[in-house]
């Protein structure tokens, strides 16, 4: 039986919609307009097979000069166990260049990426979501302003270690940020938008769990009855919280990295909820 042809391709638009019937086949949940979103802030590589199905993708994010997320990796079921996803790794890392990479691998992936230098770095990823209740709006919350987003900005980039701008500015047009103020200044925000099957709450930047709490609180009570997600880590402290409020844990993935020099964050602030798994 001859072997199909296999070729690999920059990722443009025209792939798009074959790339969400894999991502459905994986079981992920990814609408057209998420796939659109990473693809915007990303360059990727498919593979096509024949030279008309797109049986393989990936992402490189890109996150200033020194950082980049490998997001989106996916093998079409029928071309497992041929070296592809491989190929798609080796075609990523070139992308990326001496960029420091991250990404969340899953336990079949994980063989794979350990043999390309990643390594586990901190915290597993928690996946929680679910329906949520009417809950009252906390205290101390409020909707962000336009001129808010540099702030944002910066505390992202402190808590973070890497500048995602673009990130911040894409979830600014299709979604909405809330922030906490104290004395005049922004010491936390969270990002609410539609992704998947739901809405995403994330990334969340606090000074600590409190305040993390808070600011998906404010998310929460503004949507009784809506079907959410957060992706947390297993070092927030904040998880049986979110089960407490609707958002059970349903999996997870394991944070790696690899390459280039470490991000440099301020520990005054963390990340407790990611922008979501591929994008960090």
């Amino acid at each position: 039986m001859q072997k199909s042809q296999i070729d690999l391709v920059a990722f443009g638009l025209e792939h798009l919609e074959d790339a969400v019937a894999l991502s459905h086949q994986a079981g992920w949940p990814h609408r057209l307009e998420d796939w659109q979103m990473a693809l915007a802030l990303s360059r990727g590589i498919v593979a096509i097979e024949d030279g008309r199905r797109v049986v393989g993708t990936v992402l490189v994010t890109f996150y200033g000069d020194d950082c980049a997320t490998i997001n989106m990796v996916i093998v079409d079921e029928s071309m497992r166990g041929r070296g592809l996803g491989r190929k798609l790794m080796d075609a990523s890392l070139k992308i990326a260049g001496e960029r420091q990479l991250r990404l969340v691998a899953t336990n079949d992936g994980l063989p794979l990426y350990q043999k390309l230098g990643f390594r586990q770095t901190g915290p597993d990823i928690l996946q929680h979501q679910g329906i949520v209740p009417a809950i009252a709006a906390p205290e101390g919350v409020e909707p962000a302003k336009a001129a808010d987003l540099d702030m944002i900005v910066a505390l992202d980039r402190a808590a973070f270690g890497a500048e995602r701008k673009g990130l911040l500015e894409y979830i600014a047009e299709v979604g909405r940020f809330a922030v906490i103020r104290r004395a005049g200044q922004l010491r936390g925000f969270a990002a609410l938008r539609a992704f998947g099957r739901g809405d995403v709450i994330g990334p969340v930047v606090a000074a600590d769990a409190d305040d993390a709490c808070a600011l998906i609180s404010f998310f929460i009570a503004s949507r009784p009855g809506a079907f959410l997600r957060v992706d947390t880590t297993d070092d927030t402290a904040i998880a049986p919280w979110l089960s407490s409020h609707g958002l059970a844990y349903v999996g997870g993935g394991i944070a790696m990295r690899a390459a280039g020099r470490d991000a440099t964050t301020t520990p005054e602030l963390k990340t407790f909820a990611l922008a979501n798994q591929a994008l960090g």
